[in-house]
Parts: C-alpha cells; sequence; structure tokens
C-alpha cells in the first residue's frame, strides 16, 4: 500500500470520527434544552394558570367581586359617581378603569359594566345605567360613548368605610395610586348576586340568592357558629333568580357538596278567550335564557308539527316585564301543550352549580356554611380595622380637644403668653412648660380661631369631649371581645335586610321536577285513524263524522289521488299502540299521536314514510293500549294462528316476524283480532262462513305458521274474522258487500261446527251484491262507518238495518256512484255513547235561577 493510499484512509477515518463528534454534540445539546425547557414550560403554564384564576375568572368569596369588577366600582366611586349625583358616560369610566387600573381590553370592562346594570342579569344590580344597556332578547348595549352610568346603593354598601384603612391597599400596576385588594363588603355580595367564570382547569357558577335570607343566614351563623347545613337550608331555600320561575333540585346535596343541578322552569299561566279558545301567557323565564330564542324556538316546534296545538304565537313583553302569548286552536286543552314547552324548548333549563370561589386567593369549593364562615371572618377583620381606625382618631381627637379646654380656662394668660413670646416656637414650648401639654395641643392651641374663645364654643367643646369619652369606652369595648365584633355584624346585617330585602322571586318546587310521561304530553282522545289502499295514513278526530240515516250518500272522508281508496278505518286512543300487520307476516308499530292529524278530507302521510317497510304493504292495524292476552291472525287461505300480545311488548323499528308465510306470496295475512275466550267467526267473499271455540287453536311462537281455520272453495278466501263473545245473544253479525248491500243475521244462526270446516252460507252472493266485503259484530246502538273506493264516508247507525236471515242478499245500506264500491266497515259502539253523552246539554240548576 502507498503512502498516499494510506493518507486518504486516515482523512476518511478522521472525517468519520468528526461527524460522530457532531452528533454527539447535538445529541447533548438537546438533552440540555429538553431539560431546561420542560420546567421552564411548566412554571409558565402555572403562572399563566394562576393568573387567569386570581385575577380574572375566579370572584373572592370575601366580597364576590373578579378583578374588573372591583376596579370598576372602585373607579367610579373615585369619579364621585354616587347614587344621588348625576350619570357619566361610560367611555369615561371604562377609560378610567383601563387608564388606572385594568390594563385590558375596552371592550372586557365595558361588557362587564353593561352586566352590572342589567336587572335580569344580577339580583342586585351593581350600577345604574342611562341608556341601551341590552336586554333579555340578546340585544347588545349601546356603544360605551352613548351610555352612561353611576353606582347603586348596593355598590355603595359594598365600598362603605373603604377610607378607614378596613382592607388591604396594593399598588396599581404601575405603582402610581393603590387600589383595594378586598371591599368591605357590608353585604354578602357573593351569594346575592352569584358568579360565573371559567379558569384554566377549574370553572365557577354560583346562583344568586335572595338578601333577605342570607341576611338571617348570617345572622344565624352569629348567634351559633356550631349551625349545621340543614338548618342553614330551612332558611336559605334555594337561588332566587331575578327572571324569577320555578326551581326545584335536591339543594341538601348541592349546598352541602358544592355542586349539583337546580332545574328551573318558566312561570306559565293561562287566559280564557271568547269562542272556546285558551292562551297560554309565559310570565317569567328561566335565568339567562333569551327569550327572542326562546319565541323562536316554539315558532319552530310549531312547523316540526310537535306543538299541534299552537295557532299564533307573540312576543308583548315591555318595561323589562315578560309576556309572551300563545294562542291555541279551539278545543285544545292548555295542560298538554305546557308540557310540551317545558319538555322541547327551554323553559324548563338547567343551571348546573359549582361553588367555587377564592379563599385568600386560593381557589376552593365550598359548601353553605363555609360562605357564611369565610363572610363573617372577613366582616370581622373590617370591623376590627375600622374600630381601631375610628379609635386611633377619637384618641387623637381628644387629645386636642382636652388641650383646648385646658386654655380656655386661662385664656388671658395664654394670650399673652403668646404675645411674649419670640417667635411660635418658643409660644409651644412655653405651653407645654406652663401647662403641661402635648405637641399636638399646644399646636391646635396655637392654631385656635377668636370665634373659638366665646362661651358657646366652650360649651360644645366640653360637649365633644364626653362624647368623645363614651365613644372611646364604646370602641375599647368592641375590640376587647369577639362576641362584641359579632354584635356589631349582627346589627349592620340585620340594617342591611331591612334596608334592601324583599320579597323571593323565584318559586322553591317542593316536589322534583319530573321527567314527562307521555300522557303528560299528549291529550288522550279518541280518534278515527284512515288507511288508504296506497298506504297513506291520517288521524282524524271522531266527532267528525256525524251520523246519518240508512241510504244516506256520506261525506268527503279522503281527498284521494285517482284510483285510491280508504281500505282501513279503526277507532282508538291516541295513548294506543298501533300496531301494523304486513303481507309478509311482520308486525310494525307506532304510537296513534304520531299518526298526522289532518281535516276529514285530507290526503294524509304514506306509511312508508313512518314505518320501515320493505317491499310490503300494511294489511291489518290493531289498536293496543295494554299487551295482554292474545291476538288471533288469519290469512287468506283459511289458516289461523293465535299469538300471545306480549310477545309483542317490545317494539322495534325494524319489525318482527309474527307469522312464517310461505316466501312465494301464495298466502298473506288478512285480519288480525285481540282474543281472550271468546268464539271464532272466518268469513269468505263467496259468502260463506265458520265459527268454532277458541280453545280449538292453541298459542304459538312468533315462527309458527298456523293451522287451517275453514277450508275453501276454489277461487274463494277470507275476507274477515269476528270475535264472538260467549253466550252472545246482543249481538249481529252485519255483512256488506261491493256493492254496498248490508245485512244483518241473528249471531245464533251460525252454528258452532269444529274447526277445518266448510261452514255456513253467510250471504248470498250474486253479481248484483258483488263479492263481501267484510263483516262487523254490532249491536243495536251501535253504529258503523262505511268507506268506499272513492273517499266517500258514511256514518249510520245499526238500528236502521233489520235483522234478516242468514241467505238472504240484504238491502241497500249505501248509494253508491258510479264506478265506485265499498271497502271497508268499521263499528263503532262505547265510543258513539261518549260522544252523545258530550253532546248532551247540561241541566240547569234551579237553584240558580
Amino acid at each position: 500500500m502507498t503512502e498516499e493510499e494510506k493518507e486518504k484512509i486516515e482523512e476518511a477515518q478522521e472525517e468519520k470520527e468528526t461527524k460522530k463528534d457532531k452528533q454527539i454534540n447535538l445529541v447533548e445539546e438537546k438533552n440540555v434544552f429538553t431539560a431546561e425547557i420542560v420546567p421552564e414550560m411548566e412554571q409558565a403554564y402555572i403562572d399563566y394558570a394562576m393568573s387567569v384564576i386570581v385575577s380574572r375568572a375566579i370572584p373572592a368569596v370575601e366580597d364576590g367581586l373578579k378583578p374588573v369588577h372591583r376596579r370598576i366600582l372602585y373607579a367610579m366611586d373615585l369619579l364621585g359617581l354616587k347614587p344621588s349625583t348625576q350619570t357619566r358616560k361610560s367611555a369615561r369610566i371604562v377609560g378610567d378603569v383601563i387608564g388606572k387600573f385594568h390594563p385590558h381590553g375596552d371592550t372586557a370592562v365595558y361588557d362587564a359594566l353593561v352586566r352590572m346594570t342589567q336587572d335580569f342579569s344580577l339580583r342586585y344590580p351593581l350600577a345604574i345605567g342611562q341608556g341601551n344597556f341590552g336586554s333579555m332578547d340578546g340585544d347588545s348595549a349601546a356603544a360605551m360613548r352613548y351610555t352612561e352610568a353611576k353606582l347603586t346603593s348596593v355598590s355603595m354598601e359594598l365600598m362603605e368605610d373603604l377610607d378607614k384603612d378596613t382592607v388591604k391597599m396594593t399598588p396599581n400596576f404601575d405603582g402610581t395610586i393603590d387600589e383595594p385588594e378586598l371591599m368591605p363588603a357590608k353585604l354578602p355580595n357573593l351569594l346575592i348576586n352569584g358568579a360565573s367564570g371559567i379558569a384554566v382547569g377549574m370553572a365557577t357558577n354560583i346562583p344568586p340568592h335572595n338578601l333577605t335570607e342570607v341576611c338571617e343566614a348570617v345572622s344565624a351563623y352569629i348567634e351559633n357558629p356550631e349551625i349545621e347545613i340543614n338548618k342553614i337550608l330551612e332558611i336559605i331555600k334555594g337561588p332566587d333568580f331575578p327572571t324569577g320561575g320555578v326551581a326545584t333540585g335536591n339543594m341538601a346535596e348541592i349546598y352541602k357538596t358544592g355542586r349539583g343541578r337546580v332545574t328551573v322552569r318558566g312561570k306559565v299561566t293561562t287566559e280564557d278567550e271568547e269562542k272556546g279558545r285558551t292562551n297560554i301567557v309565559i310570565t317569567e323565564i328561566p335565568y339567562m335564557l333569551n327569550k327572542a330564542e326562546l319565541v323562536t324556538s316554539i315558532a319552530n316546534l310549531v312547523g316540526e308539527k310537535k306543538l299541534p296545538d299552537i295557532s299564533d304565537i307573540r312576543d308583548e313583553s315591555s318595561k323589562g316585564k315578560v309576556r309572551i302569548v300563545i294562542e291555541l286552536k279551539k278545543g285544545a286543552d292548555s295542560k298538554f301543550t305546557i308540557n310540551s314547552l317545558y319538555k322541547y324548548t327551554r323553559l324548563q333549563d338547567n343551571f348546573d352549580v359549582n361553588l367555587l370561589a377564592l379563599v385568600k386567593g386560593k381557589p376552593q369549593t365550598l359548601d353553605i356554611k363555609k360562605f357564611l364562615v369565610n363572610y363573617v371572618r372577613h366582616r370581622k377583620d373590617v370591623v376590627e380595622r375600622r374600630t381601631r381606625f375610628e379609635l386611633k382618631k377619637a384618641q387623637s381627637r381628644i387629645e386636642i380637644v382636652k388641650g383646648l379646654l385646658i386654655a380656655l380656662k386661662d385664656i388671658d394668660e395664654v394670650i399673652n403668653l403668646i404675645k411674649k413670646a419670640a417667635h411660635t416656637t418658643e409660644a409651644k414650648e412655653k405651653l407645654m412648660n406652663q401647662y403641661g401639654l402635648s405637641l399636638k395641643q399646644a399646636e391646635a392651641i396655637l392654631e385656635i380661631k377668636l370665634s373659638a374663645l366665646t362661651r358657646l364654643e366652650s360649651e360644645k367643646l366640653k360637649k365633644e369631649e364626653e362624647d368623645l369619652i363614651l365613644l372611646i369606652k364604646e370602641l375599647e369595648k368592641i375590640l376587647s371581645s369577639e362576641v362584641e365584633v359579632l354584635k356589631v355584624i349582627k346589627k349592620e346585617i340585620s340594617e342591611i335586610k331591612r334596608k334592601y330585602g324583599d320579597e323571593r322571586r323565584t318559586q322553591i318546587a317542593s316536589r322534583g321536577i319530573q321527567d314527562f310521561a307521555e300522557t303528560d304530553l299528549i291529550q288522550k282522545k279518541e280518534v278515527v285513524i284512515s288507511i288508504t289502499d296506497k298506504g297513506y295514513i291520517k288521524r282524524t278526530g271522531l266527532k267528525t263524522y256525524k251520523e246519518q240515516k240508512r241510504g244516506g250518500r256520506g261525506v268527503i272522508g279522503s281527498d284521494l289521488s285517482t284510483g285510491d281508496f280508504v281500505s282501513k278505518l279503526l277507532t282508538c286512543s291516541t295513548h294506543d299502540y298501533l300496531l301494523f300487520f304486513t303481507n309478509k307476516g311482520r308486525v310494525y308499530w307506532l304510537k296513534a299521536y304520531q299518526v298526522p292529524e289532518l281535516e276529514r278530507y285530507g290526503k294524509g302521510k304514506a306509511i312508508v314514510n313512518l314505518l320501515n317497510l320493505k317491499d310490503e304493504f300494511v294489511k291489518s292495524v290493531l289498536a293496543v293500549s295494554e299487551y295482554k292476552d292474545s291476538v288471533m291472525l288469519v290469512t287468506k287461505k283459511g289458516v289461523i294462528k293465535k299469538l300471545p300480545l306480549e310477545d309483542l311488548s317490545k317494539p322495534r323499528s325494524t319489525g318482527v316476524r309474527i307469522m312464517d308465510l310461505p316466501e312465494d306470496y301464495s298466502d298473506t295475512l288478512v285480519d288480525v283480532k285481540p282474543v281472550k275466550d271468546e268464539e271464532i267467526l272466518l268469513v269468505t267473499k263467496l259468502g260463506q262462513a265458520i265459527r268454532f271455540e277458541n280453545k280449538e287453536v292453541r298459542e304459538m311462537g312468533r315462527a309458527a305458521y298456523g293451522v287451517t281455520g275453514i277450508k275453501l272453495d276454489a277461487g274463494d278466501e277470507v275476507v274477515s274474522m269476528e270475535i264472538i263473545p260467549l253466550n252472545d245473544n246482543e249481538n249481529t253479525i252485519l255483512t256488506i258487500t261491493e256493492e254496498g248491500y248490508g245485512k244483518r243475521s241473528p249471531v245464533e244462526d251460525y252454528r258452532i261446527t269444529g274447526r277445518a270446516g266448510k261452514g255456513v252460507i253467510n250471504l248470498k252472493v250474486t253479481d248484483k251484491t258483488g263479492n263481501v266485503v267484510t263483516t262487523v259484530s254490532a249491536k243495536e246502538n251501535d253504529s258503523v262507518i262505511v268507506t268506499t273506493a272513492k273517499g266517500m264516508v258514511i256514518r249510520s247507525p245499526v238500528s236502521d238495518l233489520r235483522v234478516m236471515g242468514r241467505a238472504t242478499q240484504g238491502v241497500h245500506m249505501v248509494k253508491l256512484q258510479e264506478g265506485d264500491k265499498v271497502t271497508d266497515l268499521v263499528r263503532l259502539n262505547e265510543l258513539e255513547e261518549e260522544e252523545k253523552e258530550e253532546e248532551k246539554p247540561k241541566e240547569v240548576d234551579k237553584k240558580l235561577m
């Protein structure tokens, strides 16, 4: 190997080692950097968090103020904006606050000032505003150059004795002026006005309370420092929001743990108008709720059909009083609409309580007693400092008064002494030496005016001396005992209660507000559910259909599209479940009130938009209030099945299979009826009928197909199933055909046979009558509703149709238009009797005539 090659190898190794050293150095530098920045960032974040907690977001427990509010009040006090003075421009106030105490944005300061003036935000406002300071509708305040403000009497109570060395003063941000760390807070501001704020890692949300109750609680604590929270809660019932309302919640848990939830409802009344209409009037709303948004949300719910009984809504609020008028449709029950308003809008709202405040500068979650303890502790400190200040002032003054009285006793000699003195210093020394006076007394004598030498002034000084002696004794007595200090606090808090105490605005509900059940939201009433052949469904009031005589032409029951006709009608309650049985042997659920309510001539809504139907259509509908007993199912091929209703008690949006029908649709479901111990009557379209006992069909599971109920001739199929009560001698079997022919035959004409037979003749089917459409079991005083393919509906009494033989073809029951035919028949019994009872005129009490 040559020398040149060796040199190149050595250079390559040196270069490699150099790169390695550089990498090591970078890693070391990185480790050093990491080791330095982590604690630095941690400390910086902690400092930031504490700054936000202490200097911005969390109020002090002593005076209930955040720094920005405290500085606004102090700046207004320095400007002399007392309640008795004129207001000053808000821009001037904000400017002083920013320039002297609070070096932050002017918007934040002005927003705080605005809230301090709002009587719907603070229970006891701290400032009086002149101009537009916002509204409950969420309107923002006018610009600060347009508005003016001054202090309220409550604010003056917060700052009273501020000039008597009652609180610690600290330099402002640039050291040019002092500001108070806390206010003397003669009244418990944090509880009476509450507070809310979000800091770093913590938040506070303290509701406002009634001043009278809080003052009484403070007095009770002073009388008995060992008082239990339960006793305090007998005085402080709960929050007292400025907007009123009704509140409820676990107050004991909230005020013992410092956390919890209060549910607040707006207050609602009703006003009856003429023509049977009722108005709902909202007079109070939950705390911090935007009134305009509430009105908008109600209007939106009306459009979404969640509040169907509302016809109009208007806001008639004025001069700070809430009045939202909600007009209801004629005949609507206000109770259900009010419950729906509470359920679906913020007329019922939650206030999440978090009783967190700064205690001696440190955040702490407090129970209600700790609030009182810390407030009294602060007031005790304030009263002691104020008393010491006043004692020192009184002692200083009495010293001077005594000196003046000594001088007045020998005034002529004193005057000569002063006149002969060469200068002021000599006069002081001679007075001090000759009369034993202090320097202050000597100086006061030298400064005395000639007018003070009168006999009247001398008497005033003697009276002042006596008053000062009594005052000093009283002040020394206060400072001698903690009991005396507490007496002063109690006396002052009683005076605050007398001056500012008022009635509670928020009512505390004795019972908790429970979640609304269906019966609280939906009025229970009888309705008619109609379903068309093309799958449209609607809900109509039962009284819509007026009773007519046999042979009438009926009324328009539905504005149907071409070729569509009403195939099913049933009566039920709005609280009932509707079970929809499809041709595929599946069942779907829907509450009756969820069916759209329309006028008699309305088309309805497509069932596919309400149910999750898949390549199937509804063949039968059953209204169920309780899942008891069983249901009987029959197919067009005469297969019958008994199914426990309890098996259908768990609704599913996708439906469930309840009959194992052939997949080729060679057999489909025809009818479903509830059954107990009754007998079964199956009717076919060619006029056959079979009657057999219920016990011949046993209960089966949902997956079973069923057993034979009737043997059919070629071309025949089952069209109806009737449930016949045992030993029934009142009911008759009413049969109707496509061409409007109907007949009634006694039940006993249909003899009982075994299941799976051919049965007996039910009606003589001819071209004139058309095939049998359906049958119903009806009594003499029942009514029936007949529907036709063209949407005509007739309601007539069963008594108009005479009882005739089983094998007859019947008589005309309804006159049909050309090309029209009957599609369904529904019986009305107890519901009809209830309606007649409602329509019966009330008897007049003769005693009142």
